[in-house]
Parts: structure tokens; C-alpha cells; sequence
């Protein structure tokens, strides 16, 4: 059976690069840990800043391809402590954020137990082209 789509109108040309984004979006984690908040800096810079107490810059990871934004940490294994009550959980995590076009990660930092995440939106160029009419069905220049 064929999936049906918003994006399979004549008119909607070149939009499945959209419709596979929000399909990466849903399937997404929906897990969550660790919080987050967004914040809106300036009218160009968010800041994404996560609560990952008990990590530090070596067991965290942030990448990004292709407009994916991964954050993921990782703590070692402590299994020479033996807990009379384990109440703070030492769990991997993974975070996923999808970017648009033109966001661009600015930097990083770890403070407190906040990983802050700084984006930042890169000035549009403006882009005029003209295009060639040319003659004949074919779509070719004649010679």
C-alpha cells in the first residue's frame, strides 16, 4: 500500500527533504532526560542548555550531520562502589535536535552541570539568478 503524503502535491516540487525531516523528528527519543531548555538570545542566537549533573566534557559528545544536532553522554561504569541506596541514576543518553537550514553550532561549554549549547543563524545571502530562454520545444539552443 502507498503512503499518502502532504508533500505529494504538483505544486509542492522539491519538498521531500522536508517530509523526511519531519519524520526524523517523530521518531525522535521522546525520553526525558536529560531536561533541556531553549532560549532565545538574540534575534540570531539560541542556546540549547542541558542538565547533565554527574557528566563531565569527556563523557559528553556533541555532533552534528547533516542539520542533526546529537548531544550524547556516556558515564563509565562504577562497578566498585557498592550502594546501600543508588537514587542518582549514571545512565547513557543521547539527544537529538533537528536544525534548519542556516543554524550553525557557535560553541559549547560545561558549567555547573549545564552544557550549554550556543547556536547561531548565519545571514541569508541574497541570491538573484537569471535564467536563459532559449528556443524550440526541445528545450535546446538552437545553433
Amino acid at each position: 500500500m502507498a503512503r499518502m503524503s502532504q508533500f505529494d502535491s504538483p505544486f509542492l516540487l522539491g519538498f521531500d527533504q522536508i517530509e523526511r525531516l519531519l519524520d526524523r523528528v517523530s521518531r525522535s527519543s521522546g525520553d526525558g532526560y536529560p531536561p533541556y531548555n531553549i532560549e532565545k538570545v538574540t534575534e540570531r542566537e539560541l542556546r540549547i542548555t542541558l542538565a547533565v549533573a554527574g557528566f563531565d566534557a569527556d563523557t559528553l559528545s556533541i555532533t552534528v550531520e547533516d542539520n542533526q544536532l546529537v548531544i550524547s553522554g556516556k558515564q563509565p561504569d562504577d562497578s566498585e562502589c557498592e550502594y546501600l541506596h543508588r537514587g542518582i541514576a549514571a545512565r547513557q543518553f543521547q539527544r537529538t535536535f533537528v536544525l534548519a537550514d542556516g543554524i550553525e553550532v557557535s560553541g559549547a561549554e560545561l558549567d555547573n552541570g549545564l552544557l550549554n549549547v550556543n547556536l547561531a543563524r548565519r545571514e541569508p545571502e541574497s541570491v538573484i539568478r537569471k535564467i536563459e530562454i532559449t528556443h524550440g520545444s526541445s528545450g535546446r539552443r538552437k545553433k
